[in-house]
């Protein structure tokens, strides 16, 4: 199909959309809207192929139905991350490089209308009352909302696409993003049960590394994840997943991570991956990994290893249960055993960079470079 002729298409298809739209403002209902669509399709643009007027049908259908312009961009398995602002601006992200497409909504009402056929099996809305939305899709992916005035251009949404399956060890190496010397490292790390913390910059592959590292887990353990936006598909035999929930539009029935994180220290865990730490559940997390739950995994914001143990001390903080800076120090040494620094380089390759372990230290919590080896001091 060329370029010209899609257009061509999509043109005629916007058109007769419009229709559709104008019928429904009028008070129309179409109890069988393909039939509907197929129709108008034939009453309108007869004249051209049955082929076309097929495909005409079909983009009807994504914007009556489904996601409008967005929806050929779900379909591609090569998109990773959709962004999208206003109207005229769809980004997508392939292969760990941000591409400009032809991708357009017809106004802001279409756009808001995407957004709420999104949101809807996720039992979440958003309106101008509740300007910003982070939701899970049934597939898995995750969909985050700006409305104006927050979003100046016009309403903002972004998409990280789910995969059905992690990358596992021997899929990373392939990839370039694990080395078969950092896979014997985290194996011995893991068989140790040391804890391990994976930090980065966002989209730098963190939750990915985090996946393949439990890959490395005994299939027979019990593993309690906990996320505020479940993401991790872990291919192991025992897994228990639970979910953080936002509160109702009245304040109530929230349940933040930090809850979560104390309950599943009574549901009996061989370990306990946390997806993201991000706020005062930090201090929770770090007592239950120095004493006894050992062999756990989470994630952090922070550009170096050093940035995201100072990162974790600061979060633990926010607890606000008065323990002095220096007993939150002595935790995250007892806790935390190896830093894992994730990044996305220039030529928007995944992978990570360094492996630092913990050195137990008068002052500052310091850290020392194990992985690369070629970088180590000797």
């Amino acid at each position: 199909m060329s370029r010209r002729y899609s257009e061509q298409i999509d043109q005629i298809a916007g058109r007769l959309h419009s229709l559709l739209l104008d019928e429904a403002r009028d008070g129309a209902v179409a109890a069988d809207m393909p039939a509907r669509i197929a129709g108008l399709v034939d009453h309108r643009a007869g004249a051209l192929s049955a082929d076309s007027r097929a495909l005409i049908a079909q983009r009807i259908a994504e914007r009556a139905l489904g996601a409008g312009p967005l929806e050929a961009l779900l379909r591609d398995s090569h998109v990773d991350e959709i962004l999208v602002s206003g109207t005229d601006l769809v980004w997508v992200e392939r292969g760990g490089r941000l591409i400009r497409t032809e991708a357009r909504f017809e106004s802001e009402d279409q756009l808001r209308l995407t957004i709420e056929r999104l949101l809807a099996p996720a039992g979440r809305r958003v309106d101008e009352a509740e300007p910003l939305c982070d939701a899970r899709l049934p597939d898995g992916s995750r969909v985050n909302v700006v409305l104006p005035p927050l979003a100046v251009d016009g309403p903002a949404l972004s998409i990280r696409r789910f995969r059905p399956r992690g990358l596992s060890a021997a899929q990373l190496i392939e990839l370039g993003s694990w080395s078969p010397e950092l896979v014997e490292l985290l194996t011995d790390a893991v068989e140790r049960r040391r804890n391990i913390l994976v930090c980065g910059g966002t989209g730098s592959g963190k939750t990915t590394t985090l996946a393949a590292i439990a890959g490395l887990f005994d299939s027979d353990e019990r593993v309690v994840t906990i996320e505020d936006t479940a993401e991790l598909r872990l291919e192991l035999a025992h897994v228990v997943r639970l979910e953080g929930r936002p509160a109702s539009v009245d304040g109530r029935s929230e349940v933040t991570i930090r809850m979560l994180v104390r309950n599943a220290l009574r549901m009996r865990p061989d370990r306990i991956i946390v997806g993201e730490v991000r706020g005062a559940e930090a201090l929770d997390m770090l007592i239950a990994l120095a004493t006894g739950h050992d062999g756990s995994l989470t994630t952090i914001h922070a550009g170096s290893p050093d940035q995201a143990l100072r990162r974790l001390e600061t979060l633990a903080l926010m607890a606000d249960v008065g323990l002095p800076h220096a007993a939150i120090r002595s935790q995250v040494v007892e806790a935390i055993d190896l830093v894992v620094l994730q990044i996305r380089d220039a030529s928007g390759l995944r992978r990570v960079a360094q492996v630092d372990r913990v050195v137990d230290t008068e002052g500052p919590v310091r850290t020392e470079m194990i992985y690369p080896a070629s970088r180590v001091k000797s």
